[in-house]
Formats: structure tokens, sequence, C-alpha cells
């Protein structure tokens, strides 16, 4: 047979089957069987795993007031900032006072705290947004929030202090 032809041919099959994969996704059918849907659908409802910590958390403020913290940067009593003893340096915590529910996002940077009664430090600004500047300690719950750099950015702009983030993408 000629080449030309066979070219022809082969065109023509290949425009027939682009042709009925457009049709398809037009109507919304898709390749794949009843069995595998069902597995994709118990793939996205698995649970995902959540770092948690639940303790008291104090606050430190004035008497730090511009002092070099853990990671180099001054410490500022009026920012959303907390001192962890072991999670990574600009990592971004949600901590709820488990009291009135009110919930802040702060970022590590610094170590601490001292009390091994405590889990975390908060800034004072974090901690009267919190609820319990007065108090001085409050039960709470820290959640680690992972790739979410898009509100790392917002919140936290970076600077020029050594922060080490959680993702790749908050390195810019």
């Amino acid at each position: 047979m000629n080449p030309i032809a066979m070219d022809k041919i082969k065109r023509s099959r290949r425009c027939a089957l682009v042709a009925s994969a457009a049709i398809l996704a037009f109507l919304g059918i898709t390749g794949s069987t009843a069995g595998n849907a069902e597995q994709s659908v118990a793939k996205s409802h698995s649970p995902q795993h959540r770092w948690l910590q639940i303790g008291r958390a104090s606050w430190y403020g004035r008497f730090f007031q511009g002092h070099a913290t853990s990671n180099g940067e001054n410490y500022d009593m009026n920012g959303f900032t907390c001192a962890h003893r072991n999670l990574p340096m600009g990592s971004l915590v949600r901590v709820t006072n488990l009291t009135n529910q009110k919930t802040v996002v702060v970022r590590v940077n610094d170590r601490g705290p001292i009390s091994r009664s405590r889990v975390v430090d908060l800034s004072y600004a974090a901690a009267r947004f919190l609820g319990f500047g007065s108090n001085g300690v409050a039960r709470v719950r820290l959640e680690l929030l992972k790739d979410d750099p898009e509100l790392a950015q917002i919140v936290y702009p970076q600077t020029g202090a050594v922060v080490f983030p959680l993702t790749p993408l908050l390195v810019r």
C-alpha cells in the first residue's frame, strides 16, 4: 500500500480518537471504572494526620523586649510570635485558648518555655489577643499549620532574620 495513504489512515484514526475523547469529556464520562472511583473517594476521605499539643501557655513581654531570640531577630512583644521547645524555627502555629475558644496564628522564633509545666511561651500581643494577658497562664491547644506558604508571606513577610521554613516555597 502507498505510504501516503497509510499516513492518511493513521491521521484519520487519531482524529477520530481525539474527537471521541473530546465528546466523552464534554459529556462528563471518564475512563475510570466504578471500582476505581470508589477507591479515589475513599482516599480523599482518609484522615489527615495533624500535629497537636495541649497544655499550658504563658507569655513574656517587657523584660525581653529588643533582646535577640534564638533565630537571631530581636524580640517584639507586640508581634505574634512564640517560643517552643522543638518546633522548627519559622513554623506557623494556630494557638487556641481552650477557655474562651479564641484563636491566633503565631510564628516560632525562639526556644522555650523554661518552665517544664508549660508547652509554649507567647508574645504579650498574642496572649492579650487570646484573652489571658492579665492572667499570665492559660490552657491552650497548638496546631501546626503546614503547606500554607501564602499565609506565612501575608502574616509574616520575610525579614533579614534567619528563619528555617517548613517548605521550600517559603524561601524566595
